[in-house]
């Protein structure tokens, strides 16, 4: 069933032969090998994948690296293989804290990432997510699996296809994610696997057996996800599911099954807050809609906003965490703290979530006020801002700093979560093409990049005064002066304007 390429053939053939090896050492039985896992239905659907992990019947994973080590040095298979087939063996020790429950040694073998592993079975205690792990079956290791489709093995010394839970092959046919045991158990024995049966079924575009959504949704095993998985493992979980190929699908799964609330959460407050979602599906759904969606308006956001994987990547993150927006924390941000302690994302993402949260309301004045200008269908308001011109809105857009794009990513987020109808969506849309249209237009989209066209030096001699709190003020009448006068390359005018600054802001000191 499975077509293995000549580098497939290769590597199959290699580790046959460390098998036999072993083998004929004394005391020693030949082990099985088998690839398991999410190898197997990769190539089940037509993927190619270059990380496969192996299966090992008899002995631990560390033990095979150091035979297969051992046999490579032999003359016969030196020659037949080369030097450097072998990239480093590098151990992973168990760690149950970390949902890692046996050791793992991950390597590079002719090209592919291989982990080896011995076949287990995992007994849990009644009161500890933590199991006993033991050598097991191929049958025991395929049922203790999270989902049916993820527990087919490729037996490498008959080449074929092995479904030990007998339904793995039908749930690829049917496109289900299905446990292997009874969902209820399996989901109490480790709360982690409702993440990946969510991430499962988002990626590969499959449905969640009813049976198994009705476990997923259990208070019990709620609270236990909540409370007894590591906030680090949720978080790695999340990350797969937006950076994998449907995360709108994957973040409706977690709002439908009621598990925002289980997931992004602060652990370290005190106080549980609930946050409102009931319309937070106007936010992921329209974002998806503005990736994907070939109208003028919604190419011409993901042109300016999406540009790149990453950019996707944070936006998604923004999506999630829009619900916290307009919760209120006398510390830092309450949507970066889900980010930090909730997620345990890296410091980077949360300072990106931080800056959206605390630069919002701006982004979304500055936004207003300039259709308030054009007379975009807007009625006319009372102006917080002075006339927005290029000069205006490039100072605005480098006060966002760099990821100023995911700063009005978060802000749309937020105003289609609180549009309450589809028009109003389409409303937010247009309104947001046009204001980004106008950068574009004003050539300001990579202004946090601009240089000042005079420098620190040059401004405490025009102002004849050592530098001081009052440079940065200095620079940024440079960086406007520049902004409005893209064109004119006498450097002596906003020298002069500088001049002009300084003696204002004397006499006003001076008074």
């Amino acid at each position: 069933m499975i077509s293995l390429t000549d580098q497939e053939k290769t590597l199959r053939q290699l580790l046959l032969e460390v098998s036999d090896y072993i083998g004929l050492q004394e005391g020693c039985t030949r082990p099985e090998l088998r690839i398991t896992g999410g190898w197997v239905r990769d190539r089940l659907l037509g993927v190619q994948s270059k990380d496969i992990d192996i299966g090992i019947s008899s002995m631990t994973g560390s033990e095979f690296g150091r035979m297969m080590k051992e046999y490579l040095t032999n003359p016969e298979p030196l020659t037949k293989y080369g030097e450097g087939t072998l990239g480093r063996l590098a151990e992973i020790v168990a760690n149950p804290e970390k949902s890692k429950h046996l050791d793992t040694v991950t390597t590079n073998l002719l090209g592919f990432d291989v982990d080896l592993v011995n076949l287990r079975k995992e007994e849990y205690a009644e009161h500890s997510r933590i199991p006993t792990v033991k050598f097991g079956s191929p049958e025991e290791d395929a049922l203790r699996r999270d989902a049916t489709v993820n527990a087919l093995f490729y037996n490498l010394s008959t080449s074929e296809v092995e479904d030990f839970t007998g339904r793995g092959l039908e749930d690829m046919k049917l496109k289900i994610i299905r446990t292997p045991l009874p969902s209820y158990q399996t989901f109490k024995d480790d709360p982690l696997r409702i993440l990946r049966c969510i991430r499962f079924a988002s990626k590969l575009g499959y449905e969640i057996d009813p049976a198994t959504e009705i476990s997923m949704g259990n208070p019990e095993i709620k609270i236990a996800l909540r409370d007894k998985i590591s906030r680090e493992r949720v978080g790695i979980e999340i990350e797969k599911m937006l950076r994998g190929p449907e995360p709108c699908t994957a973040l409706g799964l977690i709002h439908r099954l009621d598990l925002y609330d289980t997931i992004f959460i602060d652990p370290k407050s005190v106080e549980v807050i609930g946050v409102k979602t009931e319309h937070w599906a106007s936010a992921y759904e329209e974002i998806r809609s503005s990736l994907k969606d070939k109208s003028d308006e919604h190419q011409l956001i993901r042109n300016i906003l999406f540009r790149d994987k990453e950019d996707e990547y944070l936006a998604w993150i923004l999506v999630a965490l829009v619900p916290w927006a307009r919760v209120k924390s006398s510390s830092k941000p309450a949507a970066g703290r889900v980010a930090r302690e909730g997620l345990k994302r890296p410091s980077a993402v949360c300072k990106v979530v931080d800056e959206a949260v605390l630069n919002i309301t701006d982004v979304i004045q500055i936004k207003n006020a300039f259709l308030d200008e054009i007379n975009v269908g807007k009625v006319p308001q009372k102006r917080k801002h002075e006339s927005l011109d290029r000069g205006r809105l490039g100072m605005k857009v480098r006060q966002w700093g760099p990821h100023w794009r995911s700063c009005v990513i978060f802000a749309l987020a937020l105003e289609l979560l609180e549009s309450k109808q589809k028009v109003d969506c389409q409303r937010v849309f247009k309104e947001y093409a046009t204001w980004l249209r106008a950068l574009r237009d004003f050539r300001i989209l990579d202004v946090c990049g601009l240089k000042h066209v005079i420098d620190g030096r040059r401004v405490k001699a025009i102002c004849g005064s050592d530098g001081g709190p009052w440079m940065k003020e200095a620079l940024d009448v440079v960086m406007e002066w520049q902004l409005r006068n893209p064109e004119d390359p006498n450097i002596e005018k906003c020298e002069a304007k500088v001049k002009e600054w300084w003696e204002e802001r004397r006499a006003v000191t001076k008074v």
